[in-house]
């Protein structure tokens, strides 16, 4: 693999551009109008030019898929939340809609219902069993311990999303070793690993929003490609009017983001937040590209061209919800389903049942805004990357461990010396971000800051309730903000100045080693310290004080 070929950024780049990596040699130029530097800024990342890759992105999930799936089933029942969105799960798979078997009666639930429709696919592969014991549905593939059928689904989107992670990584940096670095702390951060251990929804929030990412930056990538091909047939962007524009083509990965955007509201509503994100991505990119190659106009030329598919992208994303609610209006059962009816009012087909997911929508949205019951383990933003109030998932101190006194616990903790990393990362990426000028540093500053500035917003004007959880959209881009920071670390700018003289080539190969060698120290820590508390985060039962000195920040984990 070449690891020299890639940078992190050039100072001399423009605006929204990084350093590429050098040019194949077996793509010839066609048109030897197209400048060499705009021809580097336009031809995405080659992914043929590392045979390894997937070979390294196989390992990297392999090692996510084993330590998420061995032991799925422990601990045993439903812990924390799982009390509801399991039960819930298997209400939609036999009813449609979420369920009260106690009451027999639907459930008022205030999150749609895409994230439980998940989790009852593993239900319906491994059965499902109540609270009291009883079986209730027999596994179609086969039946386990009850555990892994709601737990199963969420496995699967933990791994998955490990598997994008590398490969959206490896395709912004433009390397293996980095596309695959993103992925391992990914798999080995345990915040993410309980989310994935664990039937709640969350961990299907940040699969949707990371692959939506990804699918855009596939996108960008697209429309590059699609330029250098044009100009090299000889397109001048310099014409006025559509002779200087691309001709129509349907942007499909734009159209994959706003699906998986559209399940990810279906999720939870909070995805919202990244919907200015997205758009600003969108028409950011397309105003870079047209910058690059020399329009005229590239603000009113993007305006033009992106805005109707802006407004594709929302539309889209609105059908995809609407859609996840259909077995609410496809069937009679639901909550509200029939409000106006019950209210004496008149109920025509079709508008009366969005009428009545309205008013649902609008009573849940007032739950949401009124939350403000006090919990043992709610916390603030600004505690969350500072691991000041982790949530205990589950919490037992019987069973056998060769002490006098045991202990287990799932606690929903980010591996510390990653966490500790992200404020530090962050701030790297401001200021390389800045000095360099680069794309990807400010697409992952603006995917954080719209994960993480609304709840600030919340928690000062009024005090709403909030778990350490809701970071987890975020977290995939506060791991990219660490690798963006290991390759600037790792691979220096200085392509110029290798070309200068043997001895700048040698000091740069010098720093290359110097940086290879740190991000392989901090890799190797990250990974200690992961197995370090690798029992608290699966519930694994061991002596009381090898528990307690787990507590490192005391009564704030505990």
């Amino acid at each position: 693999m070449t690891l020299a070929a890639t940078s992190v950024a050039s100072p001399e780049a423009g605006p929204d551009e990084a350093e590429a990596p050098e040019l194949p040699s077996a793509i010839p130029a066609r048109n030897s109008a197209v400048p060499d530097t705009v021809r580097r800024r336009l031809l995405p990342f080659d992914a043929r030019r590392d045979p390894w890759s997937w070979a390294v992105t196989g390992f990297v999930v392999a090692v996510a898929a084993l330590v998420r799936f061995i032991g799925l089933s422990n601990p045993p029942g439903k812990i924390f939340d799982e009390t509801y969105y399991a039960k819930d799960a298997y209400g939609l798979l036999s009813k449609g809609v979420e369920w009260n078997y106690k009451d027999n009666v639907a459930s008022y639930v205030v999150h749609p219902p895409l994230g439980k429709w998940l989790i009852s696919i593993g239900e319906w592969l491994f059965g499902y069993q109540d609270a009291d014991g009883n079986v209730r549905a027999a596994g179609h593939l086969w039946t386990a311990a009850p555990e892994l059928g709601w737990r199963f689904s969420a496995a699967v989107a933990g791994t998955v999303s490990v598997l994008i992670m590398v490969r959206v990584a490896r395709r912004m940096f433009g390397s293996t070793v980095l596309g695959g670095a993103a992925g391992l702390l990914l798999a080995l951060d345990g915040f993410h690993l309980v989310l994935s251990r664990t039937a709640i929804l969350d961990i299907f929030l940040l699969l949707f929003i990371l692959a939506a990412f990804g699918a855009l930056v596939a996108d960008r990538d697209s429309r590059r490609r699609r330029w250098l091909t044009a100009m090299e047939a000889g397109l001048d962007p310099t014409r006025l009017g559509r002779a200087g524009r691309l001709p129509f083509a349907f942007p499909w990965w734009r159209f994959a983001a706003a699906v998986l955007f559209g399940c990810a509201v279906s999720v939870k509503w909070s995805a919202l937040f990244f919907l200015p994100a997205f758009v600003l991505l969108i028409l950011w990119w397309e105003y870079g590209v047209r910058r690059t190659v020399g329009a005229r106009h590239p603000i009113r030329d993007t305006l033009l061209d992106e805005l109707g598919w802006v407004g594709m992208f929302v539309v889209v994303g609105a059908l995809v919800y609407v859609a996840s609610w259909s077995g609410w209006l496809l069937t009679d059962d639901g909550f509200y389903r029939h409000w106006l009816a019950d209210s004496g009012r008149p109920e025509p087909p079709v508008i009366g049942a969005l009428h009545n997911l309205w008013h649902y929508h609008s009573e849940a949205f007032k739950f949401h805004e009124g939350l403000d019951t006090k919990h043992t383990y709610q916390s603030w933003p600004w505690q969350w990357l500072l691991l000041g109030r982790p949530v205990a998932f589950y919490w037992s101190n019987t069973g056998t461990c060769g002490a006098d006194s045991c202990a287990s616990e799932v606690l929903l903790l980010g591996t510390p010396v990653l966490w500790w990393s992200f404020l530090p990362a962050l701030a790297g990426l401001v200021w390389l971000g800045i000095a360099r000028r680069d794309w990807r540093a400010g697409s992952i500053l603006l995917m954080v800051f719209f994960g993480l500035a609304p709840w600030f917003w919340y928690a000062i004007d009024n005090g709403r309730t909030m778990f350490s959880f809701y970071t987890a959209p975020a977290l995939p881009f506060m791991v990219l903000a660490v690798v963006y920071v290991l390759g600037a670390i790792m691979y220096p700018a200085g392509r110029a100045a290798v070309a200068a003289s043997p001895e700048a080539a040698r000091k740069l190969a010098d720093r290359r080693l110097v940086g290879g060698v740190i991000a392989g120290a901090y890799l190797v820590l990250v990974v200690l310290c992961f197995a370090y508390f690798f029992k608290v985060f699966v519930g694994d039962i061991m002596p009381y004080a090898d528990w307690s000195a787990r507590m490192w920040l005391g009564s704030r984990w505990i």
